[in-house]
């Protein structure tokens, strides 16, 4: 088998030669590391920088050739997501940047304030003025929706990955979107709606299935094996709306959802941080194919999933991120052998993090996943 090939077996829960591995992404320090020089790639607050300074096609070179070269000479990852290889603005993209307010602070023109955080890899917007105050209505989420097809170009990272990799690698790609869970004017005001004001909420999610819908035939790209999609939908402790609540108004959505991305391809990857457990069987229900982002701190330990949902479900991660940056080697060796125990048997399963390889990951941790993985990939994979 080659990557490709033990991927779609794995998510398809039939047999393998080797287990998979994955990492959802790969920050760009670790990248760096790999590939010996400076990169865009999962450099989010460079990329978003360099982008208000008009240097697009600087990200993008950066992003193609670094991409490849990081998975070319981490030749043990099977499967890779659109995370690296990032839709950007098209290649005409002219920016309109916010003003500078401070070294690692900008303000935009309605008056939106963005925090470069340097931890966290993110530019993040800490002050909007207009947050909770807007309102919504039913009615304006009614009439038909079209879809412009996007200019080619925002494809061009993406694109040239495949070409490059796409034979041997699984390689997954975007989609229209996906919203099961509205939150319209944000989390707060969002999740209020939907016991103060459902038919709006259940009005806005028909309108961006329509939406979404409309862009697959764009977003979908050709020679892909299966897609990414992507919604956290709970906290560290239970869903953040009920499950009937999530059965009612947002099921018949994600159901929808799915079912149109798999006219396109025939393997959907979800990923959805939190304890979804509660959830587990709608995700099920609605057609998704593997399971990723299990967070060990918020209960998701792939064993106990596997026991109860393995036989119509496959599962990605089971190392968490947590002992990849502040563990120590011998610690992650452990987590990877406690992994491959309890996710492997009986198949559908894929290594990979509890979430990704995020920003200060140490890199001999890295080294030592996947160190520990290939000694033990042959031997989990009967």
């Amino acid at each position: 088998m080659n990557s490709k090939q033990r991927v779609q077996a794995a998510i398809a829960r039939q047999p393998v030669d080797m287990v998979p591995l994955g990492f959802y992404a790969v920050d760009h320090d670790t990248v760096e590391r790999v590939v010996g020089h400076p990169t865009y790639v999962r450099n989010k607050i460079g990329i978003q920088i360099a982008l208000w300074e008009g240097r697009r096609a600087e990200v993008a070179e950066s992003l193609k050739k670094d991409t490849v070269a990081f998975y070319r000479q981490i030749d043990c990852a099977d499967i890779l997501l659109p995370k690296e290889a990032q839709i950007l603005p098209p290649a005409d993209y002219e920016p309109d940047p916010p003003r500078r307010i401070a070294e690692d602070r900008w303000e935009d023109r309605r008056g939106r304030i963005y925090q470069a955080v340097e931890h966290a890899n993110e530019i993040q917007c800490v002050y909007d003025p207009t947050e909770g105050q807007e309102t919504f209505t039913a009615a304006q989420f009614e009439g038909p929706v079209e879809a412009t097809p996007p200019d080619p170009s925002i494809f061009e990272v993406f694109d040239y990955v495949v070409r490059e990799l796409g034979e041997e690698r699984y390689i997954a790609g975007t989609t229209g979107g996906v919203t099961a869970l509205t939150r319209l004017g944000g989390t707060e005001q969002g999740l209020m709606m939907y016991a103060l004001e459902p038919e709006v909420v259940l009005a806005a999610n028909r309108h961006s299935v329509a939406a979404q819908n409309a862009r697959d035939e764009y977003y979908i790209r050709g020679g892909v094996p299966g897609v990414l999609m992507e919604q956290d939908m709970a906290g560290t402790n239970a869903p953040l709306i009920s499950p009937k609540m999530f059965r009612e108004m947002c099921l018949p959505f994600l159901r929808e959802r799915i079912a149109h991305v798999k006219r396109f391809v025939p393997q959907v990857i979800f990923h959805n941080c939190g304890n979804n457990i509660p959830l587990m069987e709608m995700f099920i229900e609605a057609g998704v194919d593997c399971y990723q982002s299990l967070q060990t701190t918020a209960g998701m330990e792939v064993g106990w999933l596997k026991e109860r949902y393995g036989d119509r479900l496959a599962f990605w991660g089971g190392v968490p991120v947590e002992a990849l940056i502040a563990g120590t080697p011998e610690e992650v060796r452990q987590a990877v052998r406690t992994a491959m125990e309890r996710g492997a048997p009986g198949g559908g399963f894929i290594l990979g993090p509890s979430h990704s390889i995020a920003k200060n990951t140490r890199y001999e941790n890295f080294m030592a996943l996947l160190d520990e993985f290939v000694k033990l990939r042959v031997r989990y994979a009967g």
